[in-house]
């Protein structure tokens, strides 16, 4: 075997400030996507994003949809990133009703406007929640998403260090592939929510950990859907009727297309 460069084109895009980099793999070539995001997502030598998007061929539904997190993990599920990723699809021409096949199942998307923003709303399914055993932690709740949160609940996102929880989260025996974490508070009529994200640390945005927010205050009632959740980036709307699948709307930003040379495995 022998190596060669490969011009790679990518697109930098974010929801609500929650930054991605997408690659079309059914046209680009990545050996190795666990060093890709590594290098394309680190903010001093890279492009800067808190994870990968990797478009590929699907059997199961229109494209399938991998997100390789800042640190090379991967995770099942991402409310920001299928957004951009229905953005980006759908200014390719693949039509703004779409079908992702993703680790936590098959997630429809619609476009809801173009102009003067783009704005997608995604399908993320029952919001499954249980209980938090966990000794140092009290009123958590678990909401299952395809993907894992711990929300708390309190009178301020302030109260909490949220990073020093999220850690010592990640060694607690219950999450053995870890999990986000967030702090959210009732803000009169709406949520105010900080993020913790596995692989990536603190974010501006987590969608399906806004819907999990969310999700948690309409159980106990504090609010009702559909509810507008801040986040540090942003705002996004979600409405759960508390017996079936939830949705997330919120914003799809495209920042900049660019190419990036990579090193490709050749055969001699």
């Amino acid at each position: 075997m022998s190596s060669s460069n490969a011009v790679v084109p990518v697109t930098k895009m974010h929801g609500t400030h929650n930054d991605f980099v997408i690659v079309d793999r059914r046209k680009a070539r990545i050996d190795d996507p666990v060093a890709f995001a590594r290098w394309i997502c680190e903010r001093h030598a890279g492009i800067g994003a808190d994870g990968l998007i990797l478009l590929e061929a699907s059997e199961a539904a229109d494209v399938r949809m991998r997100i390789v997190n800042a640190d090379g993990s991967e995770a099942e599920m991402c409310g920001n990133g299928i957004r951009c990723a229905a953005r980006w699809l759908d200014e390719a021409g693949e039509g703004g009703d779409l079908r992702f096949e993703t680790l936590a199942g098959i997630v429809e998307t619609q476009v809801l406007s173009r102009e003067p923003d783009y704005h997608v709303r995604v399908a993320l399914g029952t919001p499954g929640l249980g209980e938090t055993p966990v000794k140092f932690l009290e009123n958590a709740r678990f909401v299952d998403m395809g993907n894992p949160h711990v929300v708390l609940l309190r009178d301020d996102v302030e109260d909490i260090e949220l990073t020093m929880l999220a850690r010592r989260l990640q060694t607690a025996a219950l999450f053995q592939s870890g999990t986000n974490v967030h702090v959210a508070a009732v803000e009169g009529g709406s949520l105010r929510v900080r993020h913790w994200e596995r692989g990536v640390g603190l974010t501006m945005a987590c969608g399906t950990g806004a819907v999990a927010a969310a999700a948690v205050a309409i159980e106990q009632k504090l609010l009702a859907s559909p509810v507008e959740v801040f986040v540090p980036g942003g705002r996004l709307i979600v409405e759960w009727d508390g017996r079936s699948g939830a949705f997330l709307s919120g914003p799809a930003v495209r920042v900049f297309d660019t190419e990036v040379r990579v090193e490709v495995a050749a055969a001699r």
